[in-house]
């Protein structure tokens, strides 16, 4: 099963921001993504009026290349 979960880095640990269901001693997968949302608030205005949607395929194009 995958389920997104917002996480914030304190003192080189990643926190849970939501309580989880995970089995005690099993390892699991983390992807870490900079959340969309605070990167458009931080580049809002930079490439002008945009929408999350145009902000997320100008940072899916870049990352292609």
């Amino acid at each position: 099963m995958s389920r997104v979960v917002r996480a914030k880095y304190e003192d080189g640990v990643l926190k849970l921001l939501e309580p989880v269901d995970l089995e005690e001693g099993k390892e699991y997968k983390v992807i870490v993504e900079e959340d969309i949302d605070e990167l458009v608030k931080r580049y809002r205005g930079v490439l002008g009026k945009s929408s999350v949607k145009e902000f997320s395929e100008l940072e899916e194009e870049a990352q292609a290349q």
